[in-house]
């Protein structure tokens, strides 16, 4: 018998690169219908060594990579660790954590998420639920996006449900089924240009305002192969770095032309996926504060109501849905939707590891 009642942590790291988010959670359930609290919360910004050595991740021969897994490992589990301490947090069912993605290949049967050797459970000393994605792959699918079944489970009052993160994605019934989909690159591509300015991210899309619209490159980012193809679908960063950044770079305009024109690329891309339909559209992750970005949308989204949540929602959604697919591991319930990946069938994902006391 199952219990009713869980009390874990969510641990997100996400490919904005802004430090890991984690999130100490209640769950319960009651006639098959879920519940959460979101308690604590808090994301540990990175040092500057870790961010570069994430970024440049892609670029590393297995041994390197195989160093920073064990690296980068310690450091999550010492995040995770202080978490723990800090808020006084005891009796935990388990912490649930999703890694860091170096490498995301499914067209190559490959996808890599860093911080999730075995030895993290020794590190913090609990049960941790992680390595979401892996099977996916192995089973054909996508392996993303994964928050869709969190969303139909806890969200279901929203026609849709948008994440506007590294990449957009978006989630939505349609004939009866879950269908969901990364959209494009947001805040890997604003973040890089923010960065040529010394700053972390453009608050408030304050840079992009400032800059001028280029049709050209408007155009052509438009064309992109991704965008004209069928979901299921899923991006990484590979795609940033190979495809999307050569072609802004191929431009001699100004960085805030640069800005501009890709802001209006993300609004235009979200409004193709939502053309003539109407309804609620809940949105989440760090872009829903970038007003600018959000004036956009509403502009391409004539007919859809933009519901922006709770700032612990806002912030803390991928860490609540990362916990949310841990407890349904530890009840071998399907955590992982094959109408939303591609997988041979809906499954269970993900690895649970024991510590030695």
């Amino acid at each position: 018998m199952f219990n009713q009642n869980y009390n874990v942590i969510g641990v997100m790291s996400g490919t904005s690169l802004d430090g890991v988010d984690l999130a100490h959670i209640k769950f319960e359930i009651n006639n098959s219908k879920w519940s959460y609290e979101i308690y604590e919360c808090d994301t540990i910004s990175y040092s500057n060594e870790i961010i570069s050595k994430l970024k440049n991740g892609i670029n590393f021969s297995k041994s390197e990579l195989s160093d920073l897994n064990i690296e980068y490992t310690n450091i999550l589990g010492d995040i995770i660790l202080e978490f723990i301490s800090n808020n006084s947090i005891s009796n935990l069912d388990a912490v649930c954590s999703h890694g860091h993605t170096i490498l995301h290949q499914p067209q190559n049967g490959f996808t890599l998420q860093i911080g999730n050797l075995p030895e993290i459970a020794n590190i913090i000393k609990q049960k941790i639920v992680c390595d979401f994605r892996v099977q996916d792959v192995e089973l054909g699918g996508q392996g993303a996006p994964l928050v869709p079944i969190g969303d139909e489970i806890l969200f279901s009052e929203y026609d849709y449900c948008l994440n506007l993160g590294g990449f957009s994605n978006i989630s939505f019934e349609e004939n009866n089924q879950r269908i969901a989909f990364d959209i494009s690159p947001v805040n890997t591509v604003l973040n890089f240009y923010a960065n040529t300015f010394g700053i972390e991210y453009d608050d408030k899309g304050k840079i992009s305002e400032s800059g001028k619209i280029n049709s050209e490159l408007f155009e052509e980012l438009n064309q992109l192969e991704f965008y004209s193809k069928a979901f299921p679908k899923s991006l990484g960063f590979e795609f940033v770095k190979e495809t999307v950044l050569p072609i802004l770079e191929s431009y001699t305009i100004s960085t805030e032309d640069k800005m501009r024109t890709f802001t209006e690329h993300i609004a235009f891309q979200i409004g193709k996926i939502l053309q003539s339909k109407s309804g609620k559209l809940l949105v989440s992750g760090g872009g829903v504060y970038n007003d600018f970005l959000i004036d956009r949308m509403k502009a391409h989204l004539p007919t859809i109501e933009i519901i922006i949540p709770d700032e612990k929602t806002i912030r803390f959604k991928e860490s609540l849905i990362f916990a949310l697919l841990g407890v349904l591991k530890l009840r071998n319930e399907i955590n992982v939707l094959a109408s939303v990946t591609g997988a041979k069938q809906d499954h269970s994902s993900g690895e649970i590891y024991e510590f030695s006391s």
